[in-house]
């Protein structure tokens, strides 16, 4: 099987031990497969063929153990591949999404398995595709506003909890969320004007949530694999931040999973796999959705150490059988229309 990850930069990894994608890239490597790493920026189009600036990982008979040594002693060879030659495409570059690549990926997605689809990630990619989730009783989702409406959202803090979250629609790593208390309002107008307003006339979408209780002490960050639950921790925040993202400082523990989060996973999981999302983190608060991560979602390594456990094992099973999959019903169909020729 040959795969193709689109991805960040590899010098750009500056904690091997710490990288999800790194994890899955090596249990790969380590079962044999053909593997390429290439970024969006490598992505192009000739003779109407989309192909990649690829750095291919050259095999070797014995792989490290260790992500570290993996990383600093993988090798590699430049070649100039089809995307629709590979079995597999692996989306996890960083956010913000770039919506060229998904152009360039739309002309393989019939030839390719492509983890995950891309138009479920356009749907997910904002913060919007969980505000629109069917809750009508708020069970799995706090009661949530999306709006650039200044008039609105001021209304809105003004009858509405003591405490709140404001943050921007297209936001990633918990940049930009801020805790609003009402004792504040008079610092409000000056930050619906940062948070709304460009200095190019243009205006931003903000949401603004019910503070969750119970999110001083952190969020639970969830992977789930074709809708179901593989691994959970929970990521306590920094003395000096409310955000519980490790990229914030944030620490990770154990976490057993409630009732209550179980339950979470078991609603929004076949709307996930119906919409492509096959592999995706979702941050949950007091057993409330608060985030679909479907990018890069992490966690896989910090779950390992905790656990003592190889989540990334699980990833790969999946991809392996998707393609297989594919494969069979290909076979399948050719000889169907071979029969039906030769009629």
């Amino acid at each position: 099987m040959n795969v193709c990850f689109i991805m960040y930069p590899w010098d750009e990894i500056k904690k091997p031990e710490d990288d999800s994608t790194l994890a899955m890239i090596h249990e790969f490597v380590k079962r044999g497969h053909g593997l390429a790493i290439t970024t969006p920026a490598n992505l192009t189009i000739r003779d109407s063929v989309a192909f990649a600036f690829s750095r291919c990982v050259k095999r070797k008979d014995k792989i490290s153990s260790s992500l570290k040594s993996f990383h600093a002693k993988t090798e590699f060879y430049d070649e100039m591949l089809p995307l629709a030659g590979f079995d597999v495409i692996i989306l996890r570059s960083n956010p913000p999404l770039d919506m060229i690549m998904l152009n360039f990926l739309d002309s393989v997605k019939d030839d390719v398995f492509i983890m995950n689809d891309l138009d479920g990630i356009r749907r997910a990619n904002n913060k919007l595709y969980t505000a629109v989730f069917e809750d009508e009783d708020n069970d799995i989702i706090p009661k949530t506003h999306v709006t650039k409406n200044k008039e609105y959202l001021k209304k809105i803090i003004k009858e509405g909890p003591e405490r709140m979250i404001l943050k921007p629609l297209n936001g990633y790593g918990g940049s930009g969320v801020i805790l609003l208390e009402k004792n504040a309002m008079k610092s409000i107008n000056s930050l619906l004007d940062f948070y709304i307003d460009n200095k190019d006339g243009t205006s931003n979408y903000v949401i603004l949530q019910d503070y969750i209780e119970g999110a001083d002490q952190g969020d639970v960050r969830i992977l789930l694999l074709n809708g179901r639950p593989i691994g959970a921790m929970r990521r306590v925040p920094g003395e000096e931040d409310h955000r519980s993202n490790v990229s914030a400082g944030g620490s990770v523990v154990k976490h057993t999973l409630s009732k209550q989060e179980k339950e979470l996973c078991r609603k929004i999981g076949p709307k996930l796999v119906k919409d492509g999302l096959y592999f995706v983190g979702i941050d949950v608060i007091n057993g409330m959705l608060v985030e679909v991560n479907v990018m890069s979602p992490g966690g896989i390594t910090y779950m390992n150490k905790v656990y003592k456990t190889r989540v990334q094992e699980k990833v790969i099973d999946f991809v392996e059988d998707k393609v297989l999959q594919r494969v069979n019903a290909f076979e399948r169909r050719k000889k169907l229309r071979k029969h039906v020729d030769e009629a």
